[in-house]
Order: C-alpha cells, then sequence, then structure tokens
C-alpha cells in the first residue's frame, strides 16, 4: 500500500515537472529574448524623461472622471449583488434548487467574462464615453461581490436565525437581525477591496474606449508622446494610492 502511494506521489510529481517544461516551451518564455529587450526597455524610460507636468491641469478632469466611475459601478455593483448573495447561499436557499440555481449561475456568468470584454461589450451598445466603463465595473464586480457576500452568509452562526425563526419573525427581520449584523464587517472590506480593484480598472478600461486616464494615456502612446505618457501614469499611481489609503483608513474606523 505506501509502495503504490509512493509510486502515484512520484508520477504526479513527475507530471507536473513535465507539464512545467512543456507549458514554458509553448508559451516561448525565454530569458535571453528578455535580457536582449533590455535595451529597449531603458530606451523608452529615457524618452520619458522628464514627464511633461505642463499637461497636469488637463488630467484632474478625466481623474475624477476615473474615480467616479469606480465609485458608480462598485455602489451599482453592490446593490445588485447583495440581493443575489442571498438566493445564492445554500444555507438560506439551497433547499430550493431554482432560485440556488439561477443566482449562482448569474453570479458565475458575469464574473466569468473579464470586465474588459464586458467594456467592449457596452461600448458597442451605448457608445464610447464613462457610462459604458460603470456598466462593465457594475456587472463583473457584482459577480465577484455576489459570491463573497454569499460566502459570508454561508459562515454565519445559525444560533440568532434559528432563534428569530423560532419566534415566527418573518425573512426580512431575520436578515435584518441575524444575518446582516454577522456579514456587516466582511461586507465591508470586501466592497473596499473591490472599490480599490475598480480604481485600477477603471485606468484599464480607458484602454477600450471607457474614457478616463486609460483613453489619455493610450491617445498620449500612440502619438509617441512617451513624456505625456509618464506624467499620466505618475497621476494614475498617484491615484490608486490616494484610493489604497482612504479605504484603509475608512475600513479602520468602520470595521
Amino acid at each position: 500500500m505506501e509502495k503504490k502511494s509512493t509510486l502515484s506521489k512520484i508520477l504526479i510529481f513527475i507530471s507536473v515537472i513535465a507539464f512545467g517544461v512543456w507549458s514554458a516551451y509553448d508559451l516561448e518564455l525565454s530569458p535571453m529574448k528578455f535580457i536582449a529587450g533590455i535595451p529597449d526597455i531603458f530606451n523608452l524610460i529615457y524618452r520619458s524623461l522628464p514627464p511633461d507636468l505642463s499637461i497636469l491641469s488637463r488630467l484632474v478632469t478625466p481623474a475624477l472622471r476615473t474615480l467616479e466611475v469606480a465609485i458608480w459601478g462598485t455602489f451599482i455593483a453592490v446593490v445588485f449583488s447583495t440581493i443575489l448573495s442571498f438566493g445564492a447561499a445554500k444555507n438560506l436557499f439551497g433547499s430550493n434548487k431554482i432560485i440556488y440555481g439561477l443566482t449562482r449561475g448569474i453570479l458565475n456568468t458575469l464574473r466569468s467574462i473579464p470586465d474588459l470584454i464586458w467594456a467592449l461589450v457596452f461600448v458597442a451598445a451605448v457608445g464610447l464615453g464613462t457610462f459604458p466603463g460603470v456598466l462593465a465595473l457594475a456587472v463583473y464586480s457584482c459577480g465577484e461581490l455576489g459570491k463573497l457576500y454569499a460566502e459570508s452568509i454561508e459562515n454565519i452562526d445559525p444560533g440568532p436565525r434559528e432563534a428569530l425563526e423560532s419566534t415566527g419573525a418573518g425573512s426580512f427581520r431575520v436578515i435584518r437581525w441575524a444575518i446582516l449584523p454577522q456579514i456587516l464587517p466582511e461586507a465591508i472590506t470586501y466592497t473596499l477591496y473591490r472599490l480599490e480593484s475598480n480604481v485600477r480598472h477603471a485606468f484599464i478600461l480607458g484602454l477600450v474606449g471607457a474614457g478616463g486616464l486609460g483613453h489619455e494615456l493610450i491617445v498620449s502612446m500612440r502619438l509617441f508622446r512617451y513624456d505625456e505618457a509618464l506624467t499620466i501614469i505618475l497621476v494614475i499611481i498617484i491615484t490608486v494610492s490616494l484610493t489604497d489609503f482612504v479605504s484603509g483608513k475608512l475600513r479602520q474606523k468602520v470595521i
């Protein structure tokens, strides 16, 4: 029995190593190719210096719009994911296969498609601008937050819920007094983290026509204005850092 177990472990180890070697070859991973490209990286950095700070005033509005996209995308996602999370929680609707299966399927679908693809879909549907960015972040974040909220509900202490149900309390009261107080700290943490991620993702969505600083960056890169591009990248870094700082402070105060 021990020999079989040892043999199986050896076979698994060999299989993992073989897959790693094959995938590295398939992906054309080449340290030498990277080393050969280092001079081009330094050349790009050299052409970007010094950053063109004269465009800072022009970047204020796109930066604010990017933050607005992230905030509204997160807010809409919180509303709909909260509703869907109750249906996707096994300890609440696990016995109802229709509701449980439907909500789980919706959440899986929403988060299976990257927000960049959602942005392309909504750009085609409603045109260029920040609105498709909001919709893309809302849809993808709904899938992410809905799953996290549902897992938080599944991990609650069943005692308070059972106590309220034994008194004849309705579903709304059970959710209000037995479920929400238990999941609130985790829900706030997940929501703030998603907001931080959405700020970063909002910049990327600008590359496909969803507006904001991402749009400014892709325009500068296409025009080979690397000094402007570096300034935009610095503004993005500062914006993300400030968002993370404020989010951390909010998390400390609320939780």
